[in-house]
């Protein structure tokens, strides 16, 4: 277990020591601040209660938590597609590391630097809220920020995950950039078939279930849960078939 730590912590450094490591966290607070003068100033310093009720709503999938999708992607789409481009990969693979922990190990990073993101973003948008709202007031508290937290927290594992599996396939961080944030620009749509409810995109905003709704007749969120870890399990073991086969000589 200690020398996984230290893949992972490797992994970590590597990222972290980029000069642009710091941008996506910079606009992701930047933009939290702006959307809080921006509702403050236009909709009225009434519109949300108080910070929490601000926090809470502003994290779900249907808030800011599709852009924050796309900046953990735009953080994390080289984690295994630059390894090729730089040819580090033949150094990376030729220590006493199999390349299923090796694998392991980067997935491990993609899914600390995403959570970090909403750590991230789940303080600034508290303070944002505490400036243009206050800090008492309304109904919502801590458990409906954690609730809202654990929806953003799916919705963006589950990205992460796929930006993780295209990188490992096309070995291109432009197409998994571009592929993920297209996919983001249309996983709202529903497709108002039977069939449709098995399909990974009206299964991946959990916060539909909020007062006992659906993204559609039928579904679940034990229904949606289950579909969620079945796509991830069928991604991850994609990435790490071929991870595991490819020839990097």
């Amino acid at each position: 277990m200690r020398k996984f730590n230290q893949l992972v912590l490797n992994e970590w450094l590597k990222i972290s020591k980029k000069r642009s490591f710091t941008v996506p966290y910079a606009l992701l607070v930047l933009m939290v601040f702006v959307i809080g003068y921006i509702v403050h100033t236009v909709a009225g310093a009434d519109t949300y209660a108080s910070a929490a009720e601000f926090t809470a709503d502003s994290l779900l999938p249907t808030g800011i938590g599709q852009v924050l999708v796309i900046l953990v992607i735009v953080g994390i789409a080289g984690i295994v597609s630059k390894e090729y481009s730089q040819g580090t990969i033949k150094f990376l693979l030729i220590r006493a590391r199999s390349r299923t922990a090796i694998l392991a190990s980067k997935y491990v990073t993609v899914l600390l630097y995403s959570l970090s993101m909403l750590l991230i973003a789940t303080i600034a948008l508290f303070v944002s809220g505490m400036i243009f709202f206050g800090l008492s007031g309304g109904d919502s508290g801590l458990s409906d920020i954690l609730t809202s937290l654990l929806y953003s927290s799916a919705y963006c594992i589950v990205y992460a995950t796929i930006g993780f599996m295209l990188g490992i396939l096309t070995r291109s961080t432009g197409v998994t950039i571009g592929a993920t944030i297209f996919a983001t620009t249309i996983d709202k749509i529903i497709i108002n078939r039977d069939f449709y409810k098995y399909f990974l995109f009206p299964n991946l905003n959990l916060a539909a279930y909020k007062d006992g709704g659906a993204p559609m007749p039928g579904m679940t969120l034990n229904f949606s849960i289950v579909l969620l870890c079945i796509y991830m399990a069928l991604f991850l073991l994609a990435g790490f078939a071929v991870f595991r086969r490819r020839d990097v000589a």
